[in-house]
This record gives C-alpha cells, structure tokens and sequence, in this order.
C-alpha cells in the first residue's frame, strides 16, 4: 500500500488517503471510505531488483517504423467489451463500429498515405522472400520516402521504386544482394527496376560503395558446390591482385566467377567456364577477358591465352 497527499476524503476530510495497488482501490485511512476503485496499473510490467536495472528498463511502447505507412504511432477500434470486461450494449458497439470506420477512412484521405500504405506492403513482401535484415529494410523504406517527398513516384510504378529503393538499401550496406534478384521477385521488369534505382541514386544523390567482389565468392561458390579450400584459395587471389590495385575499374561478380576458376584449376576442383558463369550471373566472354587480366596481374604477363584458356575448358568439359 502507498500514501498520498494532496487530496482529501469527502466523508471526513481527511488527508491520508492510501493506495491498494493489488486490489486497485484508493482508500481514506480514517474512515476506511473507497474513493476509487478498478485504478489501472500505469507502472512497468517488469520487475528491477537495483537503481541501474531501473534505469534501463524505462517502460514504453513499440519502437516507431519507417516501414510501417503511419510509422507505428496507429489508432485501433476493436472489441466489444470496455476496459473493465463488461461486454458493450448495442448501440455502443455500433458507436464504435462506426467510429472505426471513420477512423480508416480518414486515414487513407490523403494520396501520400494510400501510396506508402501500398508501397510498404510491397517491401515487407520482398523483404520477407530476400532474407532482408530489419535494419537494411528500415534503410530502403526512408529512402522511398524521400523519393515520395521528391515527387519522383508520380506517374511512375511503386513496386519499381520499392525494388529499388531496397537495392540501394542493400548496396549502401554492402548486402549481397544482386538487382536481377530483386528485380526476378518484383512485380516489375528489370529494366523498369533498373532505370528507377539509376533516377534514384542521380535525384537524392546517393553515394553507393564499390562491391568488393570478395562478398560475391560465398554464393558462386555454394551454387557451384566447391570444396572450402577452393574458396580460400579464390579469396587468396583476389587479396593478391586487391593489393596489386588490380580491382578497379570491373565487375566484381565477374571478378569472383574468374577468381574460382583460377582456383579450381589450380586445386584440381575441375568446373567448366559456362557453370562458372552461370552461378556468376554473367557470360563466360566476360569471365575469359576476367581470367586473362587476373593472371596478367598476378603473373606479370600474359601466361594463358584467351585460347589456352578455352581449350583447358574444353578438356575439363569433356574429362568432368
């Protein structure tokens, strides 16, 4: 039980006024007159044994969201009973009824927020399919929203925006998530995808990291299952040809398709160019013109022909 002061009993007038919190009354301790009762608990639901505890558990609601339309801060009309259990008669649930549908309304009035309502539902879908970290996926939905506040979107597709708004996202931290993925999981075509990401990245002038062709190893590797020393060994000869000052300038999944074939050949982990260039997303042109800078990097000269290099796929293609 806890005192309080600074109110007084109406039967005696008595100051000392108490407060049951188990039963949730406030009781007069001269008279024993029940001022108040069904007092709603406004403490935390957690308990702290120390002042630290205390201090680190402040008692709140869920966290705001850029990827949720109204950004968490919602109103919600639901339920036929009052907040003290006892069921609502019918013309106060109609009341309500009809207040929630006022309430919803009123909320999708303005375009801005059918628009975000429709586009953070299109994110959360691909989010969900591309394995997106939550923070990436807060990332992509406060890019959108810029892109909205811009006016760039009218007259354009939303699932374009969002695919690309979640492209950016994942390139600014460097997730490994490639646009042809995105775009293969979008509503939309990868050129229309494409052209929105570049419109993006020129209006809200964003800075997107180079792709370090090391992150792209990992997967090409795990599609065209590899043994994990020939893995190391294709990071090895990225390191080597990084601090050569060889990367710049290329694809880095065409960098990494070529990496993994010089270590396959090297570590008898025989793989043909076309699975190589398949697993990489790009041509097997491009991995042979990829090879030839790597050894030319790596060796100093131009060890291995674009044609040697054809023939040695063509004796793996046949013996593998």
């Amino acid at each position: 039980m806890q005192e309080i002061t600074g109110s007084s009993c109406p039967r005696c007038g008595s100051t000392a006024l108490i407060i049951d919190s188990e039963l949730g009354e406030e009781i007069c301790g001269s008279c024993g007159l029940v001022l108040t009762e069904d007092i709603m608990d406004t403490g935390p639901e957690w308990r702290a044994f120390t002042a630290n505890e205390r201090d680190e558990r402040p008692r709140t609601g869920s966290g705001e969201s850029y990827a949720l339309y109204d950004r968490g801060l919602t109103t919600r009309f639901g339920g036929n009973r009052d907040a003290r259990g006892n069921r609502l008669d019918l013309e106060m649930r109609e009341r309500m009824s009809k207040l929630k549908r006022y309430d919803n309304r009123s909320k999708m009035d303005e375009s801005w927020t059918r628009n975000l309502s429709i586009a953070m539902g299109e994110l959360d879908r691909l989010s969900t399919i591309l394995y997106i970290p939550q923070t990436v996926k807060e990332q992509s939905a406060l890019i959108y929203r810029k892109a909205l506040q811009h006016g760039m979107i009218r007259g354009r597709s939303i699932d374009a925006f969002v695919a690309a708004s979640l492209y950016a996202a994942c390139r600014a931290n460097q997730v490994p998530r490639p646009l042809k993925r995105i775009a293969q999981e979008s509503t939309r075509e990868h050129s229309e995808v494409a052209r929105s990401y570049r419109l993006l990245v020129r209006e809200l002038k964003l800075r997107m990291p180079i792709d370090d062709p090391m992150k792209f190893v990992p997967s090409i590797a795990s599609k065209l299952n590899l043994r994990n020393n020939t893995e190391l060994h294709a990071i090895e000869i990225l390191r080597r040809a990084k601090e050569r000052q060889g990367l710049s300038g290329k694809d880095p999944r065409g960098l990494a398709a070529a990496a993994l074939y010089m270590a396959c050949m090297e570590t008898d982990d025989k793989r043909v160019q076309k699975d190589v260039a398949a697993a990489a997303g790009t041509t097997e042109v491009t991995l042979r013109n990829r090879l030839r800078g790597l050894e030319s990097i790596l060796h100093g000269g131009s060890d291995i022909s674009v044609g040697e290099i054809t023939t040695v796929s063509k004796i793996q293609a046949e013996s593998g």
